[in-house]
């Protein structure tokens, strides 16, 4: 688990991929109808909002070394996506 969210710091340096990330399960949610979806895709895009502010300094002083904030929102993300993924799932294998 610890290494799952430690690959997820990568997202630190290039937020562009959580914004990728974002807009794949808001289109698969805009797609599918699915509200879950569309919320963890807005989520998503929201988070890649947020680091890119604190990767240009607009939202930090400077001192952004030691990211606290992160362990809480890489367990939220993680799970988003599991959701996601589980609720992509459900759609496919119904009839």
């Amino acid at each position: 688990m610890i290494e799952v969210l430690g690959a997820m710091a990568i997202m630190i340096e290039y937020p562009l991929i959580a914004a990728a990330i974002g807009a794949v399960v808001l289109g698969l949610g805009r797609w599918f109808r699915r509200k879950a979806l569309v919320t963890i895709g807005v989520i998503w895009l929201l988070y890649a909002a947020y680091e890119t502010g604190m990767k240009q300094r607009w939202l930090c002083s400077g001192e952004c070394n030691i990211r606290v904030d992160l362990l809480l929102i890489y367990p939220v993300l993680l799970a988003s996506l599991i959701i996601s993924a589980v609720s992509l799932f459900r759609v496919l294998r119904a009839p």
